[in-house]
């Protein structure tokens, strides 16, 4: 019997070190790609600001460049809306588990748990604003 317990917490370790390193890839991926978006979103910026000698072609271009900017930052709530329900779908496969594991697997299946709302709540505090 002490065979199979040692192998059960064994599994159940090995469990929440995979639903950790899942988060950490998820979160890790999506913190990626909203940077990535984000530069392209200032670089868009910053053309619209840069002065032109042309009035018109200066217009035709911000409006481009607002459309685009427009465009990055759908882009930037859509993978944001995604990151947080691949979140939620590990948060719901590991649950089934979490309630037969250990205390001391619990226990880390809980800061996983914290982890994750905290990542969720730095990805909505970056959400981008609108340009006007």
């Amino acid at each position: 019997m002490p065979d199979i317990n040692t192998e059960i917490t064994k599994a159940a370790k090995d469990i929440a070190a995979v639903a950790k390193d899942a988060t950490y890839v998820v979160i890790g991926a999506g913190v990626l790609g909203f940077q990535h978006a984000q530069v392209q979103r200032r670089e868009l910026m910053a053309k619209l600001q840069e002065p032109s000698t042309v009035a018109e072609r200066v217009s035709t271009v911000r409006g481009d460049l607002t459309e685009a900017v427009h465009t990055v930052d759908h882009r930037v709530e859509d993978l944001m809306d995604r990151m947080e329900e691949i979140i939620e779908r590990v948060e719901a496969v590991f649950a089934p588990f979490e309630e037969r594991l250990p205390t001391q697997a619990r226990d880390i299946a809980k800061q996983a748990h914290v982890q994750a709302k905290d990542a969720r709540t730095q990805l909505r505090s970056m959400r981008p604003t609108a340009v006007a």
